[in-house]
């Protein structure tokens, strides 16, 4: 008897058989893959946070809708690398529950990723919320 955790998984019988995988249930298995990164991992709370310090701060400082688009975008990256990070670590744990030198690799570069990106993002953020920081205080 299934606890209803699987209803959106879809088998390799499934795909055969000629099951119906919906538009719907796609969506809802991403917004579930989703939840769960946040739920469970400490960094995408922190992403999350900042996120909305960022676009309060946006408001606040009334930038302009190209600037809030860049802040937008790097938000979605920031996050979405978040993701896939955590399911590459999830895999790596799976099919490699002791270390070895190959997983840490994986798990590493995966991280590696979002660092990369969360440091592009604070670069823009420098660039778009420092100007508007120095005309809203007339230095």
């Amino acid at each position: 008897m299934s606890d209803g955790r699987d209803r959106f998984v879809r088998t390799d019988a499934s795909k055969h058989a000629g099951a119906r995988y919906t538009l719907a249930h796609a969506f809802a298995c991403a917004g579930e893959g989703v939840l769960a990164t946040l739920k469970r991992e400490r960094n995408m709370k922190i992403h999350c946070a900042v996120a909305v310090l960022a676009l309060v701060l946006a408001v606040v400082l009334a930038l302009p809708p190209g600037s809030i688009v860049l802040v937008v975008v790097c938000i979605g990256v920031v996050m979405a690398l978040e993701c896939v990070n955590t399911a590459i670590e999830a895999v790596v744990d799976l099919v490699s529950p002791e270390w070895h030198e190959l997983a840490k690799l994986a798990k590493d570069a995966a991280a590696g990723a979002t660092l990369i990106a969360a440091v592009m993002s604070v670069a823009v953020a420098a660039l778009v919320y420092v100007p508007a920081l120095v005309s809203l205080l007339g230095w």
